[in-house]
């Protein structure tokens, strides 16, 4: 019979996938946990209970959450809901821009990008906008406009249709009529633009498929039928772009309808400006992504290098500067990016963060000098069951935390640390499920749903309850309102420090049994810590199918008020010792040392953790080290 102690000093791997059960091998597994919720990881290896959620607003249906800084000292949270956009500052509602273009089902596949005072949208089948606030406050969805000189528009075109069908007009100016050789027109070709020999004209009137009227921008040189023509690339017929970016001082827009693998950039320094002229270094910019594989475009975005995240591969877009002369494109890697909902990229210390194709792995698009080109490591690939259909994501560059929204309504957390070789997996869980995301400056925003109801909630250190509301009365009090959005729920309430245990909200109020000056009111949440199985061995025995009898486990905590544990006879409150006093402190004050506690048994080795820490008590708690003391017979 052996007796082993054994010391778990880091939880930097966070949890990691049970497939791993048989790799105690591995310093991953050393590292991690077999389960992390409503855990954030410390980059140091310890592990706390995650921030609450505080209550910002009650919502009348589901939406997107969006950023918009406006300055340093102005930043808003925008919710994209059906044919609406709420506009929130320091978690008050400033107003709401009604109408707005955007179904529920749309706005999950938008994309945006702020230029000043603008927040550019796009989505392919809605015309892109521009979502402005200017100086005096005021509001407003506007269409794009692009480059207009002498009422030539400075947009893309292109030719759709068999390069042998030819248009022909009646006459070279004023209003004409056009004559296809096969059909082409559409009813909603009426506002477009065509170019018939480098000639704009605007479509004003649909007769049949073969023939409209239209009305000259410029002369035309002919009235013979010509097959040099081409209309507006972006439009109600063709669609509009799906991705748009800032890049080299160029706007780039990817992806449309029609034209999924195409990649548009703008005149140097005049974002609106399209118009490729003679092929000029300062001139616009538009390719196919042409290659052995469908390459719909599903993201573009500006890092190292300008990157477009297509359906089925990852691309390079090199050039210094970029100019029609030098621009170079690379395939990098063949991962592929979601069709089905728009998952914006994120940046993270120089690498680009984006979600798999899958929908099971989070890829780190990081280039490497050694090899100058990209390579796409999977920063899941050991925690996989922790990425289920990502929804949303967003980087807290404050906590180093990358927060993303699943299928299944809860929230995988990142830790990410490359340097320091921290990549820790933790869950999110609360009463409900998550909707979406956003970083609004250092504040992560999220959208939940519960019981068909939609609320605004934010992660907040000084909270340790979900859709939680604090208060304050010198004089103290027992009855506190103004909990409507958790009416007829139980919650949890802290009163000056202490937990008093649970209420049922009625009529938006909460009777205490005591009066209290401070409290903390909302929704309970259980953190939950496993380890792994204990992998270690003797020269005799192992724990592999042989026998195991924990002895004790010493728990070090820091800050921490409660402390409730399972080591094998169920879950129980462990007391504290406080400040080396010889009688039990049974008081909130925090506690910072070792914690013993016994174990009793034996257990035939397996998969089954030794011990497991689970408590909703809404108090701070954070775990640094456990100390394992076991016996082995094999």
């Amino acid at each position: 019979m052996a007796r082993i102690r054994t010391y778990k000093t880091s939880f930097t791997a966070g949890e990691v996938s049970m497939e791993l059960a048989g790799r105690g091998d591995l310093t991953a597994y050393d590292n991690g946990a077999g389960k992390l919720t409503n855990i954030f990881v410390l980059p140091t290896g310890g592990i706390y209970r995650r921030a609450g959620l505080r209550h910002v607003d009650t919502l009348p249906g589901e939406g997107r959450l969006v950023e918009f800084e406006f300055n340093t000292e102005q930043v808003y949270l925008l919710v994209f809901r059906e044919a609406m956009v709420d506009v929130y500052q320091d978690g008050a509602k400033l107003t709401t821009i009604d109408p707005a273009p955007w179904t529920l089902a749309q706005i999950k596949n938008i994309g945006w990008v702020q230029s000043a005072d603008t927040l550019l949208v796009t989505h392919p089948d809605v015309a892109p906008k521009k979502l402005t606030r200017d100086k005096a406050g005021t509001w407003s969805i506007t269409d794009w406009t692009y480059y207009e000189k002498d009422e030539i528009r400075k947009q893309p075109y292109h030719k759709f249709s068999d390069d042998e069908l030819t248009l022909q007009a009646n006459t070279t100016s004023g209003t004409i009529t056009l004559t296809a050789s096969a059909d082409v027109f559409v009813t909603e070709h009426v506002g477009t633009r065509f170019r018939i020999e480098g000639k704009e004209v605007e479509i004003t009137a649909f007769t049949d498929a073969t023939h409209v009227t239209a009305l000259t921008k410029e002369s035309l040189t002919t009235t013979q039928a010509t097959k040099d023509w081409e209309e507006q690339a972006l439009s109600d017929v063709r669609g509009y772009p799906v991705s748009v970016c800032f890049h080299q001082d160029r706007m780039v827009i990817g992806g449309s309808r029609e034209l999924p693998n195409r990649l548009s950039m703008s005149k140097s320094a005049d974002l609106f400006n399209f118009d490729l002229g003679t092929g000029l270094d300062d001139e616009a910019i538009e390719f196919a992504i042409l290659s052995d594989q469908v390459n719909a475009i599903r993201a573009v975005f500006s890092g190292r290098h300008l990157q477009v995240f297509t359906s089925g591969a990852e691309w390079m877009v090199s050039g210094e500067p970029l100019t029609p002369s030098s621009i170079q494109l690379q395939r990098q890697t063949r991962i592929g990016s979601p069709i089905d909902r728009t998952v914006r990229p994120c940046d993270v210390d120089g690498a680009t963060l984006f979600v798999s194709r899958t929908g099971d792995e989070l890829r780190e698009f990081l280039f490497t000098d050694l090899e100058q080109a990209y390579q796409a490591g999977d920063l899941a690939m050991l925690s996989r069951h922790m990425v289920n259909t990502p929804l949303d994501q967003d980087y807290d560059k404050a906590r180093r935390h990358l927060h993303m929204v699943m299928a299944d309504g809860n929230v995988a957390s990142l830790t990410l640390f490359r340097r320091e070789k921290v990549t820790a997996w933790s869950r999110q869980e609360t009463d409900g499920d998550f909707l979406s995301v956003a970083m609004v400056d250092t504040q992560a925003y999220v959208l939940i749903k519960r019981n068909d109801a939609f609320f605004i909630e934010v992660f907040d250190d000084a909270y340790n309850v979900d859709a939680g509301l604090k208060g304050f009365d010198g004089a103290g009090k027992t009855v506190w309102s103004g909990l409507d959005h958790l009416e007829g729920r139980t919650v949890k309430v802290v009163g000056d420090g202490a937990p008093l245990g649970e209420y049922v909200v009625s009529g938006g109020s909460v009777t205490l049994s005591e009066a209290v000056t401070n409290v903390e009111i909302g929704l309970g949440y259980a953190h939950i810590i496993e380890p792994l199985p204990p992998t270690v061995a003797s020269a005799q025995s192992g724990t592999q199918g042989g026998y195991v009898r924990p002895i004790r486990f010493t728990f070090r905590v820091r800050d921490t008020v409660a402390l409730r544990v399972d080591v094998g006879h169920g879950l129980q409150n462990v007391p504290f010792k406080r400040f080396g006093q010889g009688v039990l402190d049974q008081s909130t004050r925090p506690f910072t040392g070792d914690k013993t506690v016994r174990a009793f048994g034996w257990r035939q080795g397996g998969v089954a953790p030794l011990w497991r820490i689970e408590q909703d008590t809404p108090v701070p708690f954070t775990l640094l080290a456990v100390a394992s003391e076991i016996s082995l017979n094999g």
